[in-house]
């Protein structure tokens, strides 16, 4: 028996690296969401194909688990397996055991590259998680106060609205912590590299009332250009 966890990028084919199309080529048994699922579904045919949705992902994992002998599953994930995704991949490891992981394209790599905003002078901050999120609104501010760009995965859960925390609400709680967002310049793509790919540019504070699908990556853009002719000294005598 062989596991895999591999990232497929954001939506886009043309964002699935050849290590994980060759991966999956030769996989016996799939396990997916049906986003996650249609981004591969040139490479999938004649697999052996579970679909599966956050509230049936166990049963299908303990079906499959006696019935996969020595032959290779791939549960795909949607961007990168190692961002937002860690509570799923460590359930796999305690079912399956040893799980390779395999890194894929993520959107907020994606993201900043349209925005021009480097990744290694912002802070990486997900709301994508089941758990509470109150030490990341801290993290969020703190960035922002001392200032880094943010590249934020918002948190979307239309069922449960006290925990929904979209650009709307993200624009809302910056403004009742005394952030003048009519200031704070913000993009935000949503379904990025594929053909329904839009994004926003503007302010903080237009965000407000603003409804973004669950596919929403935000880009806080505080980047003031800092090239190598600011430090020649390494280099001239």
């Amino acid at each position: 028996m062989k596991v895999y966890a591999v990232g497929v990028g954001p939506g886009s084919p043309k964002y699935v690296t050849e290590v994980v199309k060759d991966i999956i080529q030769k996989c016996d048994v799939i396990i997916g969401y049906k986003y996650t699922l249609k981004t591969i579904e040139d490479l999938i045919r004649g697999k052996e194909i579970y679909e599966i949705t956050m509230n049936d992902q166990e049963e299908s994992y303990q079906k499959i688990l006696p019935e996969l002998g020595n032959r290779t599953l791939v549960i795909p994930f949607t961007g990168d397996v190692n961002f937002s995704e860690s509570e799923v991949v460590d359930r796999l490891i305690e079912i399956f055991g040893e799980v390779e992981i395999i890194p894929g394209i993520s959107s907020i790599q994606v993201a900043a590259s349209k925005a021009k905003v480097p990744l290694d002078k912002s802070k990486v901050i997900t709301m994508h998680v089941t758990t509470p999120i109150e030490d990341k609104k801290l993290e969020l501010q703190k960035a922002l106060i001392d200032g880094f760009s943010v590249v934020l995965v918002p948190r979307p859960w239309p069922k449960q609205p006290e925990k929904h925390f979209m650009p709307s609400e993200i624009a809302i709680y910056l403004r009742e912590h005394n952030f003048v967002t009519e200031n704070m310049k913000v993009h935000v793509f949503e379904a990025i590299t594929t053909e329904n790919e839009t994004s926003f540019v503007g302010m903080v504070k237009d965000l407000e009332g603003k409804e973004f699908s669950d596919l929403s990556v935000m880009i806080f853009d505080q980047v003031s250009l800092d090239s190598y002719m600011n430090y020649r000294w390494q280099w001239e005598n």
